[in-house]
């Protein structure tokens, strides 16, 4: 299964990455509207530029082969796809419980600003490569099969 893989060492810290899955995530599709009307309503993007000291990197889901998150999901909120090996989300199903959230050895699920919900990144289903790989300047984020092992098994 594809993924999106960061390296730290060429990210730059812009966080375009951001921009660019608010923007796609965003209902009007406009990077103004989105940020000026839908940010305040709880539009965040899905993925995070994490900063310390000189060294930045985005923080997306990591789509694990076998997601702690699924596990500590109560409801079935959360739950990996057969097919696509992708790690999926049905708010509709969500009780706001934060398990997931507390289970995420990353710290890719986020707390929905203003809803008893979460969020995480979808690997933007209509799309060929996701938005925030489409945007990175600076090809820290990859999408792409082969991987680290060590990350796919979400062991730290």
């Amino acid at each position: 299964m594809k993924r999106v893989y960061v390296s730290p060492q060429v990210c730059i810290g812009c966080k375009l990455c951001e921009l660019a899955c608010q923007l796609e995530h965003s209902e009007s599709k406009d990077l103004i509207l989105a940020v000026r009307n839908e940010e305040p309503q709880g539009l965040l993007p899905r993925n995070t530029v994490e900063e310390n000291d000189w060294i930045t990197a985005s923080l997306n889901c990591r789509h694990c082969e076998r997601p702690y998150c699924v596990q500590a999901c109560i409801s079935g909120a959360l739950y990996k796809d057969r097919e696509t090996g992708r790690v999926l989300y049905d708010e509709k199903q969500c009780v706001g419980c934060w398990s997931c959230l507390m289970a995420c050895p990353y710290g890719a699920v986020k707390q929905h600003p203003l809803r008893d919900k979460i969020i995480k990144c979808d690997l933007c289903p209509d799309r060929e490569i996701p938005a925030c790989v489409s945007a990175c300047p600076n090809n820290a984020l990859e999408y792409r099969e082969e991987g680290d092992e060590e990350v796919s098994e979400c062991s730290i």
